[in-house]
């Protein structure tokens, strides 16, 4: 029951990622559709909050942000094993358990999630790298676990761990730079307060959408900065069981194509949010599904 609500709600919540998931063994595939659902309910308490701000810009109640602290404080029990009667608990437990996913990654994504509630914000890159760790690279180790390491050779755990960390943090930024405005909407800026200043961009020409010469700058930085994480993460793949790694693969097409798109729209974010269509996402599906096939026997 516990495995059927996290994919069910993975499925009503994420269709694409549902579908990305399908690539992977069955019981794999259960596994992270827990994690799915348990990031899902992460964001969504946090969410709750942003969506509240007034147009006016003053901040929610403090018992709104009392409520969204008091479901991280329940999400961390759910981790802990401390909250049994939760629909997701028993499919939670036996994912950690039989994949023996390290808890403190489940903590340091929950703290990822403080730093979105408190309004947290960026001065340099090494602030926004911490934040996307905690948001995205700490899912990508935990998945790393439920994929599984390559049988073909021994492969040290700690070869995997960097760049499985990259790519949390490549495809968080990629996040970033698609999403500038709709997180201005909400009240919340990722874009660390040190580059728009080497860029001459002002949090006022961000508001007024101002796609000068300057934003196109910080942009291109953006993408190009994004695109040198993915290249990091590449090592990643190979060392993943062959039966699981076309799923990270995919994601990782996915993304990519996002900063193309973000490109070749002169960066102009704004008037032009980068998507992918259904019907490129499906090409790239079954294109990467006919490769998994065709290598799955080295599992």
């Amino acid at each position: 029951m516990s495995y059927r609500a996290c994919a069910a709600l993975t499925q009503s919540e994420a269709l694409n990622f549902y579908y990305t998931f399908w690539l992977l063994p069955a019981e794999r595939r259960r596994s992270v559709y827990a994690i799915y659902a348990f990031s899902r309910r992460l964001d969504d308490a946090v969410d709750d909050i942003i969506d509240r701000v007034p147009p006016d810009g003053s901040a929610p109640s403090p018992e709104a942000y009392k409520q969204a602290r008091s479901e991280l404080d329940r999400m961390r029990r759910l981790v802990d094993g401390d909250l049994p009667e939760h629909e997701f608990s028993a499919a939670l437990q036996d994912t950690i358990e039989k994949f023996d996913i390290p808890r403190r990654h489940f903590h340091d994504l929950i703290d990822g999630m403080a730093m979105d509630l408190d309004g947290h914000e960026y001065r340099t890159f090494e602030d926004l790298r911490l934040y996307c760790y905690r948001a995205a690279s700490t899912i990508g180790l935990i998945c790393v676990e439920i994929f599984g390491r390559s049988e073909l050779g021994r492969v040290d755990p700690a070869q995997t761990t960097e760049p499985a960390i990259d790519l949390g943090i490549a495809m968080q930024l990629t996040n970033i730079t698609r999403d500038v405005a709709e997180d201005l909407t909400r009240g919340r800026l990722y874009l660390p307060q040190e580059e728009l200043d080497r860029f001459h961009v002002t949090r006022d020409s961000l508001r007024n959408r101002t796609t000068d010469d300057a934003f196109r700058s910080l942009m291109k930085f953006q993408v190009e900065r994004a695109r040198e994480y993915f290249e990091r993460a590449e090592p990643l793949f190979p060392l993943l069981r062959a039966s699981s790694r076309y799923c990270p693969i995919l994601l990782r097409k996915f993304y990519s194509e996002l900063l193309d798109k973000i490109e070749a729209n002169n960066y102009d974010i704004f008037r032009n949010r980068p998507s992918i269509s259904r019907l490129r996402k499906t090409v790239l599906a079954v294109s990467i599904w006919i490769q998994s096939l065709l290598v799955r026997i080295a599992d």
